[in-house]
């Protein structure tokens, strides 16, 4: 707000408002594929700017158009990506939105800078079509090293609450697209991994030492302690306390 003064004969004060700049409208630029074997390529769209939108709302706008057509007027396909719960509690659709790994249906729009969002599959999976990938990796590495509770125990109490933390892992794969030593799941298997062999080793009476070598040939021997997974995590898990836990050969043990 600014104030200019009048004469001083006038007793009254005149406001000038400073223009205020809205955005309408802003640019949408994403990396498409077509087919797992086909070339990338980018491609822009025009989308209506709206404060409150999420880039997966936005993703649902763009797609329920009758005729998409990029910025261009070109005509487009519908744009491929993944979601389920649409709340942050399933991981589907997890992508890379303006160079940073992050949920669609966590990341509004007025948290974005600039006049343009980019939009990437994850780069540590291989590419379905558009911004879906394959993560079943997460799962294959877990069914590779046998990692299954087996014969049941009883966990310590002590450990519920963390037991609790770490169980909310939702296997999106944000912690292995920021992993400087995540090598896509060929011998390192990443935060997700020591998180599910702590729990294992938290509650399995027969399973308990095959997981914890797992852990240390899978995990602990490759992990350079950069911890970017804990700050990406959506869901925020400690995992730094798994590792700890892991690495002193408690696991919740009583």
């Amino acid at each position: 707000m600014i104030s200019k003064p009048l004469p001083s004969s006038h007793m009254t004060t005149v406001l000038i408002r400073p223009t205020l700049t809205r955005r309408t409208s802003m640019r949408i630029k994403i990396l498409r594929q077509a087919m797992p074997d086909s070339q990338p390529y980018w491609q822009e769209f025009s989308y209506e700017w709206k404060e409150n939108q999420t880039v997966a709302g936005m993703l649902d706008e763009l797609n329920y158009k009758d005729d998409l057509t990029d910025i261009n007027g070109n005509p487009a396909r519908r744009i491929q990506w993944e979601c389920s719960c649409l709340q942050g509690m399933c991981g589907a659709c997890a992508m890379v939105i303006n160079h940073r790994p992050a949920l669609a249906c966590e990341t509004f729009l007025r948290d974005l800078r600039g006049e343009t969002v980019t939009l990437e599959p994850l780069r540590k999976f291989p590419t379905v079509c558009d911004l879906v990938v394959d993560r079943g990796i997460i799962q294959e590495n877990l069914k590779k090293v046998s990692a299954y509770i087996g014969e049941y125990r009883e966990a310590d109490p002590k450990e519920y609450e963390h037991m609790y933390a770490a169980g909310k892992c939702l296997k999106c794969g944000l912690c292995l697209e920021v992993c400087p030593n995540y090598d896509g799941g060929r011998t390192f298997f990443g935060a997700a991994f020591a998180n599910d062999c702590y729990l294992i080793a938290s509650r399995s009476g027969s399973m308990e030492a095959s997981v914890r070598e797992a852990y240390g040939e899978h995990f602990a021997k490759g992990c350079s302690k950069a911890l970017s997974c804990v700050d990406v995590c959506p869901m925020k898990i400690p995992t730094l306390a798994s590792i700890a836990k892991m690495n002193r050969g408690q696991g919740g043990k009583k």
